[in-house]
């Protein structure tokens, strides 16, 4: 019996011995993982609007792109570090959340929805982008509600709720319309440029940033209902609240300064690369508001009436 008792002492020492480490690594988070290798992964989308879209050469800008350059600069000097070496790595619809999980990207810099079943998975800076759900059509379609939308192709990209949030309005009832998928925005606004598509319904920033980017703007027009209007934030991994903290702090700090709202304006009002031309979306007030008063509120939160 002593020596059973001797030996399972022995096993839990060992097991004890040979977890500390991993809780120990779990413990320092983000933060710890960027301090000790001194490098942070940023996933960014490829054709995101004016939030996050690439310029070629493996290169990516826009507003939230810059932001979260901002929080990584501000962690390395909480870090102390000399230098820290920003990775890109594009992420799409449907993989940013694995990705965030698994720790492949430490900070999602794209045009996410912060939702309450996203929230389970992963958590999200303040909201630094209030967004409405609109409807791409081309000008001389005649489509110009959803009702309209009856018998057509609609365009969404695969992993957005936009399509759902279009089925679920009170307009929608009794319309039927066919759904047609593109791998990205890129590709989604394609089937509506090609006419594979009758409309394209997706966050209006990203819209207007396809229309800009198109070869003939003056073709396009934004149209119908709003559908939804969501909170578009940083995404980062979740019960990491050290590191969930040095964003916040960041974000909230450009806010008080006023920057935020020059890098807006930079990103939305001003030309901007590859085509050099603006999208030209004012800040609207849902997203001043969230300026205001930062938080981390999910979309149902903006649903209440």
């Amino acid at each position: 019996m002593k020596l059973i008792a001797v030996l399972g002492t022995l096993t839990l020492s060992v097991v004890l011995l040979t977890s500390t480490p991993a809780l120990s690594q779990d413990a320092g988070g983000t933060l710890k993982k960027i301090k000790d290798s001194g490098a942070a992964t940023m996933g960014v989308r490829e054709s995101s609007g004016g939030l996050s879209f690439t310029v070629g050469d493996g290169k990516f800008a826009g507003f939230h792109v810059e932001l979260c350059q901002r929080i990584l600069a501000d962690v390395q000097k909480q870090l102390g570090l000399a230098k820290l070496d920003i990775k890109y790595q594009p992420v799409t619809s449907q993989n940013r959340i694995p990705l965030t999980q698994n720790g492949t990207v430490d900070i999602e810099c794209g045009s996410t929805t912060n939702n309450a079943a996203r929230q389970k998975d992963v958590a999200f800076a303040v909201t630094t982008y209030v967004e409405e759900v609109r409807i791409a059509v081309k000008a001389g379609s005649g489509i110009a509600s959803i009702a309209q939308l009856n018998g057509k192709n609609v365009a969404t990209t695969t992993g957005t709720t936009s399509v759902q949030l279009l089925r679920k309005h009170e307009r929608a009832t009794g319309v039927d319309f066919k759904e047609v998928f593109g791998k990205d925005h890129a590709d989604s606004f394609l089937l509506l440029e090609s006419g594979r598509a009758d409309a394209f319904v997706m966050d209006g920033q990203i819209l207007a940033g396809n229309i800009a980017k198109s070869k003939n703007p003056a073709d396009f027009r934004i149209v119908g209902e709003v559908l939804a209007v969501e909170p578009i934030a940083i995404m980062l991994r979740k019960d990491d609240p050290a590191f969930k903290k040095a964003a916040d702090d960041s974000l909230k700090a450009l806010i008080k300064s006023g920057e935020m709202a020059k890098i807006y304006d930079k990103w939305f009002m001003q030309p901007i690369p590859p085509a050099n031309k603006p999208i030209g979306l004012p800040a609207s007030e849902a997203t001043k508001a969230a300026w205001a008063n930062p938080n981390d509120k999910p979309a149902e939160d903006y649903a209440k009436k």
